[in-house]
């Protein structure tokens, strides 16, 4: 099997990125870039309220590109999720929440390859995972309201555990929950929303 061909002109900075990685301790994949003038390593950050956050830096001739995949498309309420995010982007340092093509949401940004340092890469990592991971709730809360109760029902009508709803329980009136028959299959919200529905990158 013969070695792939690394893109020329961006060799020096994919390194430079790898070496900072392992200097802070960082796990990472490469990723096959496809025949494209890029390359492409793939981190995986844990979580507490989002089990884990899929980090993807492209590294290519205009610098090194962020993406983290934090929740797919918001059932209802758009208008309010979008309204959170763009007032979040105010407050967030390297990266930005945006949407791909079919609504599912992203952190994305960019800085150049000279500015790439272990310190500037803990920097953009953890605000990648502070934003995913602490935002999770808030954005389930927002966007996926009428499954977190119909998922609550459910779970009381077959006397299952609400251990994993609990960070919920203040939207929860018991006497305006809907009838939700035990027999009926639920699939649990945060997994759900877990579940990108379209690509795993923002196009564009």
């Amino acid at each position: 099997m013969s070695q792939q061909v690394r893109p020329p002109g961006i060799v020096e900075q994919s390194d430079s990125l790898q070496k900072a990685l392992r200097e802070r301790g960082v796990t990472f994949a490469l990723k096959n870039s496809g025949g494209a003038d890029t390359e492409h390593l793939v981190i995986e950050l844990p979580g507490e309220r989002k089990l884990k956050t899929t980090v993807l830096l492209t590294v290519g001739k205009p610098g090194v590109r962020v993406e983290a995949f934090v929740c797919r498309r918001p059932d209802e309420n758009h208008e309010g999720v979008y309204k959170f995010m763009l007032k979040r982007n105010r407050r967030m340092y390297g990266v930005a929440y945006t949407i791909d093509n079919i609504g599912d949401i992203y952190l994305v940004g960019r800085f150049s390859a000279e500015s790439v340092t272990p310190d500037e890469l803990d920097r953009v990592l953890g605000q990648v995972l502070e934003a995913a991971d602490g935002d999770f709730n808030t954005l389930l809360e927002l966007g996926f309201y009428t499954s977190i109760r119909r998922e609550w029902a459910w779970r009381v009508s077959r006397g299952e555990s609400l251990k994993n709803l609990l960070a919920f329980e203040h939207l929860i009136d018991e006497e305006s929950l809907p009838y939700i028959a035990p027999e009926k299959t639920v699939t649990p919200v945060a997994e759900r929303a877990q579940e990108s529905e379209g690509s795993t990158a923002v196009s564009g």
